[in-house]
């Protein structure tokens, strides 16, 4: 198909007729229309910087067609919330009709770099930032595979339209819709670039799991030995940061799918955080945000022009999203082998949790479903003390199963490949928030090394008492005192109190999962009462 005749069949296929449509254009044309089109500027080192209506995702906002393919296949719980196929349709027809002789761009691309699991995908959107975005974050076909291009999946995206609540059947003026029978997503009244390509992972955490592929918001590396390790986390966690390691090779940073054969990367870019990086701690990373053709979400720029990451004024959610080429350390293909270590990272700010741990099979499902890290005082309004966050299969918005399917998934595939599996906890020691300190990077990457590296194989380990964890008792690099939090407490009675405290919320978090998964599981809980 020539592309004439697949302009003709973009239209053909949705109706739409924009005044001017941009089929994968490139970089230095995307700079171009997004300059003139006033969405964004370029810095003074490169970088075209953008600012956005929202700062953040809208889950809220998300909604999944409900019919006859997903009613019994969807977890109609949390963030999966249904609507109506009519709904859906109105208002593709209304977008449709608002994108009459708009100028739109279109990019091809794919969800996946695993040739026999990835998804082709036509992203229609009427940003040029969100097509750079676009190019940026997703893998490229080559010159080839657009000679005979065939879509499964279309997103639709214009950010300025906005539904009517009260008319179309939507929460506010946002939406992001999935229809799984129409293999579409539309979306509206939001340029957080981010829904993009959530949108897709999304699709892909629902489809994969028919194919025996475990889906996964996790980065993953690969060792000199080949040796992969997977990092599951949520925001603030230490993902990006750790798995960007001088010692391996990057995979990806985000989103995964394990099969019989490997691991492949969802994407072909990266979506980092990137407020108050630190360039020598992550030099990596930093310099990507000094790059041509790198896209800057809501970061400031300083009277000369330059990006000043240290400046939150506008957010604290500040994000800059490269291709993956654009770090020097990469996996070639962004695919691996057989994952040997799993590790699940929480920033515990109530300071009670173990720097490392090992998990049973039991306790990776439980902490996998219970997804825990913490948020600071501070970070949100009327934050005033730590407080839990449990995002199941740490990545909650993005999954539209029950937990209970994704943690057996993943349990089956650490069992035969008889992976081990590590909780580390990237928060506090020595006391919560405001009174110990926040786990030294440099003392959690010497835990992960022996992890990986296979030093912890052989020494002594004790258990806590109020999570009944696996805590190795000498790890090379690391003071014997950092390693046991409760040793770390001056106060061992304020420790075990807050201990307490955390298993009972764990507790409670997990009542509603109790029914979709094995007695097994819900023993392993923690359990205040044990000391």
């Amino acid at each position: 198909m020539t592309t004439a005749q697949h302009d003709a069949q973009v239209l053909a296929d949705l109706g739409l007729n924009p005044g001017q449509l941009h089929l994968n254009p490139g970089v230095d044309d995307l700079y171009a229309h997004a300059i003139r089109l006033g969405e964004g500027v370029q810095a003074a080192t490169g970088p075209l910087t953008v600012r956005t209506n929202k700062t953040g995702r809208s889950p809220k906002d998300r909604f999944i067609v409900e019919d006859d393919k997903t009613r019994d296949t969807v977890w109609w719980e949390g963030f999966n919330v249904p609507i109506g196929a009519d709904v859906f349709d109105r208002l593709l027809d209304k977008m449709v009709k608002y994108a009459e002789g708009k100028e739109l761009f279109v990019q091809q691309v794919f969800a996946g770099t695993d040739k026999e699991h990835r998804i082709p995908v036509r992203m229609i959107t009427e940003m040029a930032y969100h097509s750079l975005f676009i190019r940026n974050m997703f893998v490229r076909p080559t010159e080839d595979e657009l000679k005979d291009f065939q879509a499964e999946w279309t997103v639709l995206n214009i950010p300025s339209f906005k539904a009517d609540p009260a008319v179309d059947g939507t929460r506010t003026d946002t939406f992001i819709l999935v229809n799984f029978s129409k293999k579409m997503i539309i979306a509206g009244g939001t340029q957080y670039a981010g829904e993009n390509k959530k949108g897709i992972f999304g699709v892909l955490n629902y489809l994969l799991p028919e194919k025996g592929v475990m889906p996964m918001h996790c980065s993953a590396n690969v060792g000199e030995g080949g040796d992969v390790a997977l990092f599951f986390g949520l925001s603030g966690t230490g993902k990006t940061t750790l798995s960007a390691d001088p010692q391996r090779k990057l995979i990806g940073d985000d989103e995964h799918g394990w099969t019989d054969s490997g691991v492949f990367n969802f994407e072909g870019g990266c979506y980092a955080k990137v407020i108050n990086l630190n360039p020598e701690a992550e030099p990596a990373i930093y310099q990507t945000t000094r790059n041509y053709g790198t896209v800057l979400e809501n970061v400031v720029l300083d009277d000369q022009g330059n990006p000043d990451l240290n400046d939150g004024g506008l957010t604290e959610n500040t994000r800059s999203a490269y291709p993956i080429e654009q770090i020097p350390n990469i996996q070639p293909g962004s695919v691996g082998g057989i994952p040997k270590n799993v590790v699940f990272l929480t920033a515990d700010a109530f300071g009670v949790l173990p720097p490392i741990s090992r998990l049973t099979p039991e306790q990776m499902m439980y902490q996998f479903i219970s997804g825990f890290t913490a948020k600071i005082p501070g970070t949100e309004q009327g934050v005033t003390e730590p407080t839990p966050t449990f995002s199941t299969c740490f990545g909650a918005p993005f999954m539209p199963r029950h937990p209970g399917e994704y943690a057996k998934l993943l349990a089956q595939k650490v069992e035969e490949s008889g992976a081990k599996v590590w909780l580390v906890n990237t928060g506090w020691s020595g006391g919560q928030y405001g009174t110990g300190k926040r786990m030294s990077i440099a003392h959690t990457r010497a835990l992960i090394n022996a992890a990986l590296s296979g030093q912890l194989d052989d020494v002594e380990f004790t258990r806590d008492p109020f999570f009944n964890l696996e805590i190795p008792t000498q790890v090379p690099g690391v003071p014997q005192e950092v390693l046991n939090p409760r040793d770390a407490w001056q106060d061992k009675a304020a420790y075990d109190e807050t201990a307490k405290k955390l298993a009972r919320m764990f507790r409670e978090n997990f009542k509603r999962f109790e029914a979709g998964v094995d007695r097994s599981v819900t023993d392993s809980m923690p359990d205040p009462d044990r000391a």
